[in-house]
C-alpha cells in the first residue's frame, strides 16, 4: 500500500498548487449527498406500504436518527482521525473515506432492501458518517499549507463543494427513485446501490490528485505572508478560545443542520402546493446557496476577518430565522424560501471560514488536527438539530397544531441560539504563540 503513503505523493517543481482544488471537490461534492438525504425521507415512510404507510413502515422520527447518526460520527471520524490524517497524508485519508461512503450507502442499500432499520443505521449513519468526517477533512491542513495566503479563498473553494453536493443528488436522486420505482419498490434502495458505486468512485479519483508540498515549499507560489507556526493541537485544546470557537460552530450548525434534515418535507408541510419534486428542487436550491455561501464568505472573510464575518452570521441569523413563521402564516412561497437560502449562505459560510478561524488564532502547525476535534460540535448538533426539529413537530402536532405550523417553535428556537453565539465570537481572541513569524 505504499502507494497511498505520504512520502508518495511529495509535488514535483512541475505540479501546480491550484490542482488541489479540483481533487478536493471530487471528494466534497460527493460527500455533499447528505445535504440531499431528506428527499429519502418521505419515500423511506412508505417502503411497504409503496403508496401510503403501512403500519409497519418507518415513521418520520425514526428515520431521523439515520441523518443524526451520519452527523454524530460526522464530528466523531473527524476528532478521532486529524493526527492520523497528517500523519498518513490525503490520498490514504480520502482512500479509506471512499470505502466508508460508498460502502455505507451500499450496506444502507440492503438495510433498505431487507427493511431492518438497524442496518441502514450502521450503513449510512455509522459507516457512512465516518466517510463523511474523513472526507471532510482530507484536504483541510493541505489546502492550508498550500495557501497560506488565501486561506478563506482556498478553503471555501473545496469545502463549497459539501455545501453543492445536494445539487446533483437531490435531482438525480429523484430522478433515480423515479426510474426503479414500481408496484412492489420505491426505488430507494437500488437508488442507494448506484449512488454508493459513483461515489466511491469520485472520492478515490479525487484521493490520488492531491500532492503535499515538500518541507521548504511551505511558501510555494506564496504572497508575502510567512509561514506560521501556531501551536499544537494539545495546547489548542487547554485554551478558552478553543472551545469558544467549538461553541459557535455547534451553534450554527445546531440551527442550519435541523433545516437541512427535514427541507423536502418542511416545505411540502408548510404549503399543501408543493410537490416531491418541486421540494427536491427546493434542497437543490439550498444546497445552491449552502454552496456558494462557502465560496462567499470564507473569500469575504479574507477581507473583513474571520470574527467580523461570524458576528453578521449570528446578528442577521436570528432575524431571518423568526420571519420564517411570518413567511408560513402569510402563505408566501417567496419569503420562506428566501429565508431559508439566505440561512444556509451562512450555515455553509461558517463550515468554510472555520480551518482560515482556526490558522488565525492558533497558527497552522496543527491546524487540521485542530479543526478535527473542533468538528466534534456537529456530533452534538447532529443530534440536537434534527430531534429540536422532529420532536418539537411531533408534540406539536400531536397538541392539536396544524402541519404547517409546527415548525414555528423550532424557528425562534433556532434564533436565541444564534444570538447567543454572537457573544461566544466577540470574546475570541488570537492565543499566544500562534503570532505570525
Amino acid at each position: 500500500m505504499n502507494f497511498l503513503s505520504k512520502s508518495h505523493i511529495i509535488a514535483g517543481p512541475e505540479y501546480k498548487r491550484w490542482w488541489t482544488i479540483p481533487a478536493a471537490l471530487f471528494i466534497n461534492l460527493s460527500i455533499g449527498q447528505a445535504y440531499a438525504f431528506s428527499v429519502f425521507n418521505l419515500p423511506l415512510t412508505r417502503v411497504i406500504g409503496i403508496t401510503e404507510s403501512a403500519p409497519d413502515d418507518w415513521p418520520l422520527t425514526t428515520l431521523g436518527w439515520v441523518f443524526t447518526l451520519a452527523y454524530v460520527f460526522l464530528g466523531l471520524s473527524a476528532g478521532l482521525a486529524g493526527k492520523w490524517q497528517e500523519r498518513v497524508g490525503p490520498r490514504m485519508s480520502g482512500f479509506v473515506a471512499a470505502l466508508c461512503f460508498g460502502g455505507g450507502l451500499l450496506l444502507a442499500a440492503l438495510g433498505v432492501f431487507l427493511h431492518e432499520i438497524w442496518l441502514l443505521y450502521i450503513g449510512y449513519g455509522v459507516i457512512g458518517g465516518s466517510g463523511l468526517g474523513l472526507g471532510f477533512t482530507t484536504p483541510i491542513s493541505t489546502l492550508i499549507r498550500w495557501f497560506p495566503d488565501r486561506r478563506g479563498l482556498a478553503t471555501g473553494l473545496a469545502i463549497m463543494g459539501f455545501g453543492g453536493g445536494a445539487i446533483i443528488a437531490a435531482p438525480v436522486s429523484e430522478a433515480l427513485m423515479g426510474y426503479f420505482s414500481s408496484p412492489s419498490s420505491v426505488g430507494v434502495w437500488e437508488t442507494f446501490v448506484v449512488l454508493g458505486s459513483v461515489y466511491l468512485v469520485a472520492i478515490m479519483v479525487g484521493a490520488f490528485m492531491f500532492r503535499v508540498p515538500a518541507e521548504d515549499k511551505g511558501k510555494l507560489e506564496a504572497a508575502e505572508e510567512p509561514y506560521v507556526a501556531g501551536v499544537s493541537v494539545e495546547s489548542a485544546m487547554r485554551t478558552r478560545q478553543f472551545y469558544l470557537l467549538w461553541t459557535i460552530m455547534l451553534l450554527n450548525v445546531t440551527a442550519g443542520i435541523g433545516v437541512l434534515g427535514q427541507a423536502s418535507p418542511m416545505i411540502q408541510e408548510a404549503f399543501d402546493s408543493f410537490s416531491a419534486s418541486a421540494a427536491a428542487a427546493f434542497v437543490a436550491l439550498l444546497s445552491f446557496f449552502n454552496m456558494g455561501g462557502r465560496l462567499l464568505w470564507a473569500s469575504l472573510s479574507d477581507v473583513i476577518g474571520r470574527q467580523a464575518t461570524f458576528s453578521v452570521f449570528f446578528t442577521v441569523g436570528p432575524l431571518l430565522y423568526m420571519a420564517v413563521p411570518f413567511a408560513g402564516h402569510a402563505g408566501s412561497v417567496t419569503l420562506f424560501v428566501t429565508c431559508f437560502a439566505l440561512i444556509l449562505t451562512m450555515y455553509g459560510g461558517g463550515f468554510a471560514s472555520l480551518p482560515a478561524y482556526v490558522a488565525d488564532v492558533f497558527g497552522t502547525r496543527d491546524v487540521g488536527p485542530i479543526h478535527g476535534r473542533l468538528l466534534t460540535a456537529l456530533s452534538v448538533a447532529g443530534i440536537l438539530g434534527p430531534v429540536l426539529v422532529n420532536y418539537i413537530r411531533q408534540y406539536q402536532i400531536e397538541n392539536g397544531v396544524s402541519a404547517e405550523r409546527a415548525y414555528d417553535v423550532t424557528m425562534y428556537v433556532m434564533a436565541v441560539l444564534l444570538a447567543a453565539g454572537f457573544f461566544c465570537n466577540r470574546a475570541i481572541r488570537p492565543v499566544i504563540g500562534a503570532e505570525k513569524i
